[in-house]
């Protein structure tokens, strides 16, 4: 039973609800901090599964190879394009005030907790930990930080925010039921090398969020797929022939 991946889902849901009924009620100035300190985790979670790769060319080979690869196939684009169907249906049903934001502003953020929720290192081992042992100690300890996390960008983006527990959810629950055949695949390193670069992908969504560097976390998602045979490659290949 995928109860962790029901929790995290769920906490992405009520967190939002709740960020876009209060959202009028907060301050402006307190929402824009909270958003920096919300970018600032994430780097700081980024840097904290970065620092336990293994093969570092690895990991900077699936993040060039696999940006390359989203940046043909437009992923960002299309992910962007999604969003803005959504909203307008959204924004019909609750109607009140605007963001606040300008539309580039409005889908950069929401664009970047799609990848937040759905792409962090914590909630794909977590999912793949759960689907194998049933422990969904991790799960619940994400679904706390996602909660307010989720009321602080729904304070300012509104209740579409809440709609990302749909994706977080097909994602984490696809992981789950794949656990079995994933997880006797895999090494240590290769874990290892595959939480380095969701901690890559943190890293510029925290830097994104901040206003610092727009980075095109989206079009760096196929690294995430690629990172884990690169890993083996270079181990079991490469290092064998040097």
């Amino acid at each position: 039973m995928p109860i962790g991946v029901i929790v995290n889902s769920l906490a992405v849901l009520t967190g939002g609800a709740a960020g876009a009924l209060l959202g009028n009620k907060i301050p402006g100035h307190l929402r824009d901090n909270l958003t920096l300190i919300f970018g600032v985790a994430s780097m700081s979670m980024g840097i904290a599964s970065i620092v336990k790769l293994t093969y570092l060319p690895a990991v900077v080979f699936a993040v060039i190879i696999g940006t390359a690869i989203g940046e043909l196939i437009h992923l960002e684009w299309g992910i962007t394009a999604a969003a803005q169907k959504v909203q307008a249906p959204i924004s019909k049903m609750f109607s009140g005030k605007g963001t606040g934001l300008s539309q580039e502003e409005f889908m950069q953020r929401l664009v970047s907790i799609v990848v937040l929720f759905c792409a962090s290192g914590t909630g794909i081992f977590g999912a793949l930990q759960a689907g194998m042992t049933g422990d969904h100690t991790i799960l619940f300890s994400k679904s706390i930080l996602d909660f307010f996390t989720a009321g602080i960008f729904a304070a300012s983006l509104g209740f579409i925010t809440c709609t990302v527990c749909v994706p977080q959810f097909i994602v984490l629950l696809t992981l789950f039921l794949s656990a079995s055949f994933i997880m006797p695949m895999t090494t240590k390193e290769m874990l290892n090398d595959f939480t380095a670069c969701g901690g890559i992908l943190m890293l510029a969504t925290g830097l994104r969020i901040s206003g610092i560097k727009s980075f095109p976390i989206a079009n760096m998602l196929p690294a995430m797929v690629l990172v884990m045979p690169f890993s083996y490659f270079w181990s079991h290949v490469i290092l064998r022939l040097l």
